[in-house]
């Protein structure tokens, strides 16, 4: 008896131990995504919703040009953000793990990267907009360097105002992860293949890239769910003269426009999970972080 008692407390040990992050997760994430998924199957006027159960919030979303084109926008935001992230993210890791012998300067450097991170987001949004201006500081240096004669408007209050904030926002997010993969990397192996005649080209494509796509799977990850849910940077920086899918959420919202705005939140779910789940068929993030 006593025997399977044990046996009994001993497997259930490890389910009462995820209980209390089980329970949290649920409250904190489960029940509101259950109220957003269950909202968007009802009806609103503007001044009271009605629980209709229909599908009409979804068709209505997916047959209106302007919201397949808000999300064709910000699917165009998150996938420039994260091909030039992960190109800085790389390059940045990979001097600090392979050029940086000294484990104290790696240190140092890699704060130094995070310096920019310890002040508000808003804070550094912003402060581009004094740099990029008509009269901001770059288009200065420009003009009195004569390489323009007037100021470039397309520096500010446009896509690539955006996609630049959105890079300087989040870069972080992806050298982290490539960085904690490179470092990783025996150098034992780098040295076998030089000594195998291998070219730098050819250890980089043949070793460093194929085990650092942990690092580059989980910053993809990140970057992409940051960009596909903000919506301040661009109402900021475009001016009001762009939008994403997140920023017409908003607009719903401040209408009284729930129900529709949950159908377009459901959707856009939808989509992150696709996104995600192909970059995870791609890495095995479990068991790469296994070894």
């Amino acid at each position: 008896m006593s025997g399977s008692s044990s046996g009994s407390s001993s497997s259930a040990t490890p389910y009462l131990q995820v209980a209390p992050l089980a329970l949290i997760m649920i409250a904190m994430v489960g029940i509101p995504l259950a109220t957003v998924v269950l909202l968007s199957f009802w009806e609103s006027d503007g001044i009271l919703i009605y629980p209709t159960y229909n599908l009409q919030n979804y068709i209505d979303v997916l047959t209106s040009p302007v919201t397949l084109s808000l999300f064709l926008k910000t699917l165009k935001f998150a996938s420039i953000t994260l091909i030039f992230t992960a190109v800085i993210g790389f390059t940045c890791s990979y001097f600090l793990v392979f050029h940086v012998r000294n484990l104290r300067w790696q240190i140092a450097l890699f704060l130094l990267c995070t310096i920019p991170f310890w002040t508000s987001n808003i804070i550094r949004m912003v402060s581009w907009i004094p740099f990029l201006g008509r009269e901001g500081l770059f288009n200065t240096l420009l003009i009195e360097a004569g390489i323009i004669s007037q100021p470039l408007d397309v520096l500010l209050f446009s896509d690539f105002s955006v996609i630049l904030t959105y890079i300087h926002l989040y870069t972080l997010f992806m050298i982290v992860p490539i960085f904690n993969s490179m470092a990783k990397i025996n150098p034992n192996l780098i040295e076998a293949a030089r000594d195998a005649g291998a070219s730098s080209f050819q250890i980089l494509r043949y070793i460093i890239i194929p085990l650092s796509k942990t690092g580059l799977a989980l910053g993809t990850i990140f970057v992409v769910t940051l960009v596909m849910g903000d919506f301040f940077a661009v109402r900021v920086m475009s001016g009001g003269q762009s939008a994403s899918v997140v920023s017409a959420m908003k607009n719903e919202i401040d209408q009284l426009y729930y129900p529709q705005a949950s159908a377009m939140a459901v959707l856009l779910v939808i989509v992150v999970l696709i996104m995600v789940s192909a970059v995870l068929r791609i890495v095995d993030i479990r068991s790469e972080l296994a070894r």
